[in-house]
């Protein structure tokens, strides 16, 4: 059998500057150590700029490297677990999930992705309640939860008309409801300017979006839209065929 033509492609230079970048990383920087600019860099390994800064962003898609406003590059440090998939179905909010509240609009327009998710149409009153997920103190995803007001018809806007107090009656409303099911899609995407700063990200980093729609007899009630940080997670298949993302701690060498 004749040789491929991708197997004739040599590897990459940025590919093996990121190789030995990353031996140096383990060699001669700690956690939370801020690197050198570019310029510096780019002289000490001999490389143009436009090739270390692949290498880089590509040490910083694996979850070596972090950067931060106002900071700069720095090395990342060791992941931690975050559950993302259950056993058991359940509505946001229940059971401890572990996503905090930080506030709720219903003038937030949903993308059309979410509206064709939704089933309604464009005219439909949508609550938007937004959550953060943290673990070990540093931030993991954030959530924006679309809720069409439909679905949570006894939602008085009396008792809680704004911010988290009225997030947390929406959900409430929400669970009064028969779960019948829900299904999961995962996939790569790059953090909007929001979700960026919530993360402590840089607009347009590397991010996994989960998203999830939560059905009862009458249809689609709600849909979440995930977006956790990508430099940080791993997914994980098991046999129920949830979804688990987990940060995988480093060993030193």
């Amino acid at each position: 059998m004749g040789t491929t033509q991708l197997e004739t492609v040599p590897e990459p230079k940025y590919w093996h500057l990121k190789t030995v970048l990353s031996e140096a990383l383990d060699r001669d920087f700690s956690v939370g150590e801020i690197l050198p600019n570019e310029r510096e860099l780019a002289a000490r390994f001999g490389v143009a700029r436009a090739t270390l800064r692949q290498a880089l962003e590509q040490l910083e898609l694996e979850g070596r490297l972090q950067r931060r406003r106002g900071v700069g590059t720095t090395v990342a440090p060791p992941r931690v677990g975050v559950a993302v998939g259950s056993t058991g179905h359940s509505w946001p909010g229940e059971s401890a999930d572990g996503w905090e509240i930080v506030d709720v609009a219903q003038a937030v327009q949903p993308s059309a992705a979410v509206l064709k998710l939704l089933g309604g149409s464009a005219d439909q009153p949508v609550h938007t309640v937004r959550r953060t997920r943290v673990s070990h103190g540093q931030a993991v995803a954030a959530e924006l939860l679309y809720v069409p007001a439909a679905s949570v018809p006894g939602l008085s806007a009396i008792d809680a008309p704004a911010g988290p107090a009225r997030a947390r009656a929406v959900l409430r409303e929400l669970q009064r409801l028969a779960l019948d099911g829900q299904d999961r899609s995962v996939e790569l995407g790059s953090a909007r300017a929001d979700d960026a700063k919530e993360l402590d990200r840089l607009p347009g980093a590397p991010v996994l979006v989960v998203t999830t729609r939560y059905f009862t007899a009458a249809g689609t009630a709600a849909v979440s839209v995930a977006t956790y940080r990508a430099d940080t997670c791993r997914l994980t298949f098991g046999d129920t065929g949830d979804v688990e993302i987990t940060h995988e701690a480093r060993v030193a060498s």
